[in-house]
C-alpha cells in the first residue's frame, strides 16, 4: 500500500504472465493469478483487506473464470492474505474446490491483531483488526460455510516461529476444521529468519502431490 507501483517486484502484467507461465510448466496444471482487490493493479482498496466484500470479489471471479473456460474444479494455494482469502472462499460454499493449499495464513484475526499491538506497544483495540477495522471476516469463525467432501484436501503449512501470522492460530484453524470431519494436514515448514513468514523452496509444488486430482 505505501510502497511506489514501480518498486513493487513482478508488479506488471509481464512479470505475472511469466510467473504464471513457469509454474504451469512445473506442476502441470493450467495457473491463474488472482489479484485480491486493491494488489497488482487490481481495483480497490487493500487498506480494506478482510472484510467480507473482498471475498466475495474473488468468489465471484472464480466464478466468471468457471462460466468463461467451462472449469470444472480448483485448486487454490494462497500464501499469508492470499491463503486468508483461500480459506475464506471455502467458507462461502463453493463446491467446486478440490483442493486447497494455505500458507503462512492469519486467522483469529482479532486475537492476532491484539497481540500486533502488544509487540508494537500500541493500545488495545479488542474490537478491530490490524487495519483498525470492525467485523473482519475471519475464516476461522465461518467454518460451518464449508461444504463436506471427503475427497477434499486442505493443507495448512507455516513456520512454529511465525511473527506476522500466529503459528498457534494456525493450528486453531487446523483442529476447527477437523472438528467437522474435514480433510485437513496440518505441516511444519522452514521459512526465512527473523519474521519466519516467508517460507523457503516452493511449499506449493512440494505439496501438490497431496491433492487428489
Amino acid at each position: 500500500m505505501r510502497r511506489d507501483p514501480a518498486d513493487i517486484p513482478n508488479n506488471t502484467v509481464e512479470a505475472l504472465d511469466l510467473q504464471a507461465q513457469k509454474l504451469s510448466e512445473k506442476i502441470g496444471l493450467p495457473v491463474i493469478i488472482l489479484a485480491r482487490p486493491g494488489t497488482y493493479g487490481s481495483s480497490g482498496n487493500h487498506a480494506k483487506r478482510r472484510q467480507r466484500a473482498e471475498f466475495m470479489a474473488v468468489d465471484a471471479a472464480l466464478t466468471s473464470l468457471r462460466e468463461r473456460y467451462g472449469m470444472q474444479n480448483f485448486i487454490l494455494s494462497g500464501h499469508s492474505g492470499g491463503a486468508t482469502a483461500a480459506a475464506a472462499i471455502l467458507t462461502l460454499g463453493r463446491q467446486d474446490i478440490r483442493c486447497a493449499i494455505l500458507t503462512s495464513g492469519a486467522y483469529g484475526l482479532l486475537e492476532r491483531a491484539e497481540r500486533l499491538r502488544v509487540i508494537r506497544g500500541e493500545k488495545s483495540q479488542g474490537d478491530k483488526d490490524i487495519n483498525g477495522l470492525a467485523n473482519p471476516y475471519d475464516p476461522l469463525e465461518h467454518i460451518s460455510g464449508i461444504v463436506a467432501d471427503p475427497k477434499r484436501h486442505i493443507l495448512i503449512i507455516g513456520n512454529l516461529q511465525d511473527r506476522v501470522t500466529p503459528f498457534d492460530l494456525q493450528v486453531k484453524f487446523a483442529t476447527a476444521l477437523r472438528a467437522k470431519g474435514h480433510w485437513v494436514s496440518l505441516i511444519e515448514w522452514p521459512a526465512v529468519a527473523p519474521q519466519f513468514h516467508q517460507l523457503k523452496s516452493s511449499p506449493l509444488r512440494q505439496n501438490l502431490q497431496q491433492c487428489e486430482l
